[in-house]
């Protein structure tokens, strides 16, 4: 009794590395992956040990099931190997039900497969009802025990890695949650887009949110899922204006090896990706026609199937879409088909550019000029009455987004007690002056026929403010008519505030 006993002591708490194990590490072996088998059958014990030893790398045997909290504490098994009954002439499997549930409390990812007699199948089914992966019977055949286990550690690599990126999720929308920027103002047009948001986003309602460039659209589509019910679920952003219309169905459906010609493997698309969560589709309004009808499509039958694949994929997912198109633009059916809006925009938010909210530039300047004080390790201060002033007549073609890198720059450069409206460097917004508009009834000298102001980067500030406003901040039409890519307009865009 003493050596039986001090034997399973020795097997559960000591024995944890056998050194002959050294000899198997070959190619048949699944390396670091760690086995515990408990049975009160020393035998069966000794002869699991010797079988799995040659394919596994660790394997702990326990006759003392006790002991499988301690074991569990020091190592993180891949598969546990678990009796069914501990006690003579016991069959009913209640002690393995109860140590099954122990060890799943322990592990909720924990891969357990049960052992069992001829006699009682029945009861290992049922374990397997309460959290067992599979049963094996004895006597057993080598090949099924290697096969069941090797499956079993698959799984639990398959749980853990699901565990992992649930957690880092997780991680991820706290540390979005604790950084994240609330959306800024509170008059009257401000409340009524909160009110919306509020009402809107525990449904599972379509949205579409309408604004110009740099009025926060993003911002509106990133509250509407953190009020949701998908809030602790992905939230995928897709800049369709950036994608190429080539690339359009792979980005968003995905392709399968060989689809086309550089697809060298399989790439999961957006709309899978997003699975579960939500999917914010900007510059919805700049998809081309032709492409619409397969967006439609999709989003109609709720299913996707990748480029170059023959099986349709469910998808279960939200869809936010936003546009700086206008109302008018997007009734034109020339333009967009509706029965695409009729489907994206079951809500409808519009945004108001910054100029119509004049009340709140005050509590949005001050809250960039906090942060970019903190930025940059200088003193908070406040804005001058001429300074505010200044923002408040300004017209803001670039919104939001404009009046975040104007307080930058007058955190960058003040030098005084205050900001003033020097800092904010906000120049004129008179357009830029074309030949049309210099030619006047009464003949001018030769320095009239130009405009006294030739600085460069002040006029090319003026021709892109121009251009934007004549296509209402429409990218793609005003990249064309300056002759710039979309990346080059972007870039000035951020460059002048816009």
């Amino acid at each position: 009794m003493f050596k039986s006993e001090h034997l399973g002591l020795y097997e559960c708490g000591q024995r944890l590395y056998d050194s002959e194990q050294l000899l198997y590490l070959g190619a048949d072996m699944d390396k670091d992956r760690k086995i515990l088998i408990v049975d009160d059958d020393q035998d069966i014990l000794t002869a699991a040990k010797l079988l799995l030893k040659r394919h596994f790398d660790q394997v702990v045997t326990c006759n003392r099931p006790e002991h499988i909290p301690m074991l569990m504490a020091k190592t993180s098994f891949d598969a546990v190997l678990l009796d069914m009954n501990f006690s003579p002439g016991e069959s009913s499997g209640e002690q393995g039900f109860a140590w099954l549930k122990r060890i799943l409390e322990i592990d909720p990812d924990a891969v357990v497969v049960m052992i069992t007699a001829h006699g009682s199948v029945d009861v290992a089914v049922e374990a397997m009802k309460h959290g067992a992966t599979d049963f094996i019977a004895k006597p057993w055949q080598n090949e099924k025990v290697i096969a069941t286990l090797s499956a079993s550690v698959k799984l639990h690599q398959s749980r853990s890695e699901t565990t992992r990126l649930k957690r880092s999720n997780q991680l991820l929308m706290e540390t979005m949650a604790t950084g994240r920027q609330n959306l800024l103002g509170s008059s009257k047009a401000m409340l009524q887009v909160q009110s919306l948001i509020r009402r809107a986003a525990p449904t599972e309602a379509n949205v579409l949110i309408l604004g110009e460039n740099g009025t926060g659209k993003e911002l509106v589509a990133r509250e509407l899922h953190r009020q949701s019910l998908r809030a602790e679920n992905v939230f995928m952003s897709v800049d369709l204006g950036a994608i190429s219309e080539t690339l359009f169905e792979s980005e968003l459906f995905g392709h399968k090896k060989g689809a086309f010609t550089g697809a060298g493997k399989d790439r999961m698309g957006r709309l899978v990706a997003a699975q579960g969560g939500t999917l914010f589709l900007d510059e919805i309004g700049n998809i081309p026609h032709h492409l619409q009808a397969k967006l439609l499509t999709v989003l109609e039958q709720r299913k996707v199937t990748p480029l170059g694949g023959n099986q349709a994929i469910d998808i279960d997912v939200r869809v936010i879409a936003a546009t700086n198109v206008s109302r008018q633009d997007l009734a034109d059916e020339g333009k967009f088909r509706q029965d695409l809006l009729f489907r994206l925009n079951t809500v409808e938010i519009p945004l108001p550019p910054l100029r119509e909210r004049v009340e709140d530039i005050a509590e949005i300047a001050d809250y960039y000029a906090k942060l970019y004080a903190d930025k940059y390790r200088k003193p908070e201060k406040p804005f001058s009455p001429q300074a505010l002033a200044a923002a408040k007549s300004y017209g803001w073609p670039g919104n939001i987004r404009a009046l975040r890198h104007a307080v930058e720059r007058a955190v960058i450069l003040s030098e005084g007690d205050m900001y003033e409206a020097s800092d904010l460097q906000l120049f004129d917004q008179t357009p830029y002056l074309t030949d049309a508009s210099m030619k006047t009834e009464n003949p001018k000298s030769e320095a009239d026929e130009f405009p006294e102001d030739l600085h460069l980067e002040r006029n090319e500030k003026r021709v892109v403010e121009l251009a934007l406003k004549k296509h209402r901040y429409n990218i793609s039409k005003t990249a064309k008519e300056l002759g710039l890519t979309r990346a080059s307009l972007y870039r000035r865009m951020e460059k002048y505030g816009f």
